[in-house]
């Protein structure tokens, strides 16, 4: 079926949660995108459920010369999460692609900087925390932010998406408490061939995004 580009994804995405939310025990929810592509889906899907919108930021090690080929990810401080059979496929181990994984970890830092300032990453534990993508294609980015936000101890974790690779979906089952993925086309490719309009976004849109999404300050 497919998708307009990620605005209208982020509608039906966000109009499919809030039915499902309205049946569902969800303390104090929290909208999280992985930057950059989930970012207009999940203002949308913010929208929808009346929750806060933040980023988390992830970043994809890739194959040394191939970055375009994830084998791992790297989140916050977290130690690098790797795909053991994709090392193992490729003939890598952590230690030959240590010097990727710093340079993720370097540029997720300047990302953090750009989209939040000096804003404190917001409050996760004993929330209901529903972490937004533009899609799934192997899942391992998505992975990595799931596990880290377990072990910040949310009262709920949600991956929502709005089209992914069926054994991707399936597989993160085991990391989420629930995954809504709208379309699941067993010939999946790519997450942009599901898109008319799959522009990148830049910095600057989930920059302006995110302040755009910020509760005004308090009075003095």
């Amino acid at each position: 079926m497919g998708f307009t580009d990620r605005l209208e994804a982020g509608r039906r995405l966000g109009t499919r949660l809030a039915e499902w939310a309205s049946g569902q025990e969800l303390p104090r929810p929290l909208v999280l995108a992985l930057p950059r592509g989930g970012v207009p889906v999940a203002v949308e899907v913010a929208r929808s459920l009346g929750a806060p919108l933040d980023v988390l930021i992830v970043r994809k090690i890739g194959v040394p010369g191939r970055p375009e080929t994830g084998v791992g990810a790297v989140v916050g401080d977290d130690p690098p999460l790797y795909d053991p059979r994709a090392l193992a496929a490729l003939g890598l181990d952590e230690e030959r692609l240590a010097p990727e994984a710093a340079r993720e970890r370097a540029e997720l830092r300047r990302r953090a900087l750009l989209y939040r300032g000096d804003r404190a990453t917001p409050e996760v534990a004993g929330r209901a925390v529903i972490l937004v993508d533009d899609g799934l294609a192997t899942g391992a980015t998505a992975r990595a932010a799931l596990r880290h936000l377990r072990g910040r101890e949310p009262a709920r974790l949600v991956l929502a998406v709005p089209v992914g690779a069926p054994e991707a979906a399936a597989a993160l089952r085991a990391e989420a408490d629930e995954v809504v993925c709208l379309e699941q086309p067993p010939a999946f490719g790519a997450v942009s061939l599901w898109y008319e309009e799959f522009p990148q976004v830049a910095d600057e849109e989930v920059a302006e995004a995110l302040n755009a999404c910020r509760p005004p300050a308090p009075d003095a």
